[in-house]
């Protein structure tokens, strides 16, 4: 009988992955070295990448790897437990101190953050501990993940609006609204494919009147628009943004999740989200690190504004639309087409990754190319120069 229900599950699995591979949607790990700076060994190569979310550099900067090392030095390798047994380290407190500044919560109903362990786990813990049966969940098409994830754990009605689409959104409040309990309405800040930043001011006055919660992802917009702050600064809502989650793994160069809000939101999620309830609590080094990153966040205004000065510098060199933030899909169609383009890149000494279906729709494989503090423009140009002598882009 094992015998028999193993080879199923070969056969079952063969079947599926030959459906993959015949699309051109095979994803392979690829082992990559980090190296100092953007410079990444793979394949027996040396190449510069512009592929990473480490958006400021952070995650090989001195002060954070020494925050890092004190840590663990102090505290140990591991956090031993869930925060709620003996997990609880004392850096937590620091870090979302921080946090709730930079997000400017700290005075917001005597508000601040609280850290998950990712940002997937935020989501899956923070939807569904504020919504369910009879709620409503109003979200961006385009709208991450593990949005989708939290969205269909917390059995809220999930409904969509066009990307960035205010009307829509709009249309959809008035139609459903008042056939439901609570409502949220999702977006990132940032859109992690496409690189273009959500209307959130306008997302804001909309959720208002119709008596929803705004839900903004900045994962990749902390530490890169705004002054640092985030999508909710950048588009001059401060303050109008019920629930700002984000992640510590991108710009802070650590590794994270975390929810900002008013106390007693906060406190709710607590109680109710069970991603953080039953999760070991984060290494002491993750914590070290996140505290000495987001302190240079807000102390360091030259820093965050590289990433998107780097990344206008490729536009402008392409005569692409002017960049929103530090990502910059270029958009090829075909898988085929997005995985020959990154190998040709790759032979010319750069690594930008194709991004295909099921990360993106149908029909809109693109090379997703990331821009960090850390390059240097000579790079930047030398990949724009790149991609027009392969005729990737052409300008």
């Amino acid at each position: 009988m094992n015998h028999f229900m193993s080879s199923s599950l070969v056969s079952y699995a063969r079947a599926k992955m030959a459906e993959i591979a015949a699309s051109d949607l095979t994803r392979v790990l690829r082992p990559t070295a980090r190296g100092d700076g953007l410079i990444v060994a793979r394949g027996g190569k040396k190449l510069i990448s512009f592929s990473c979310n480490d958006y400021l550099g952070l995650s090989r900067h001195p002060q954070v790897i020494a925050a890092a090392i004190a840590a663990t030095q102090r505290y140990g390798a591991g956090a031993g437990a869930s925060r709620y047994v003996t997990g609880d380290n004392p850096l937590y407190g620091e870090v979302e101190a921080r946090l709730a500044r930079i997000k400017g919560t700290a005075n917001q109903n005597g508000g601040g953050a609280i850290v998950f362990g990712s940002g997937y786990l935020a989501n899956l813990g923070i939807i569904p501990a504020l919504l369910g049966d009879g709620d409503l969940i109003v979200g961006d098409e385009l709208m991450h993940a593990c949005m989708h994830g939290g969205s269909r754990l917390s059995r809220a009605k999930i409904l969509l609006f066009r990307h960035n689409d205010v009307d829509h959104c709009a249309e959809i409040l008035a139609q459903e609204r008042a056939k439901h309990g609570h409502c949220l309405v999702m977006t990132e800040g940032v859109f992690s494919m496409d690189g273009d930043r959500a209307p959130v001011k306008r997302l804001a006055d909309i959720a208002r009147r119709h008596d929803a919660w705004l839900f903004t992802d900045d994962a990749h917009a902390l530490g890169v628009i705004g002054d640092g702050k985030g999508s909710a600064h950048a588009d001059g809502a401060d303050g109008q943004v019920p629930l700002q989650m984000g992640t510590l793994s991108k710009a802070v160069g650590a590794y994270g999740g975390y929810l900002c809000a008013d106390a007693d939101t906060l406190e709710l999620v607590r109680h109710r989200a069970r991603s953080l309830i039953y999760s070991t609590g984060l290494p002491p080094a993750a914590l070290g690190a996140a505290d000495a990153a987001l302190e240079l966040i807000e102390t360091d205004a030259e820093l965050v504004a590289k990433p998107l000065a780097k990344a206008r510098l490729f536009t402008d060199a392409l005569n692409l639309p002017a960049a929103e933030s530090a990502i910059v899909p270029v958009m090829l169609g075909e898988p085929k087409r997005a995985l020959g383009a990154a190998q040709q890149l790759e032979e010319a000494g750069f690594m930008v990754v194709a991004i295909r279906p099921p990360t993106v729709p149908d029909g809109t494989s693109r090379l997703r190319v990331t821009f960090s503090a850390a390059h240097d423009d000579a790079d930047v140009l030398r990949l724009a120069e790149a991609m027009k002598q392969l005729e990737i882009v052409t300008p």
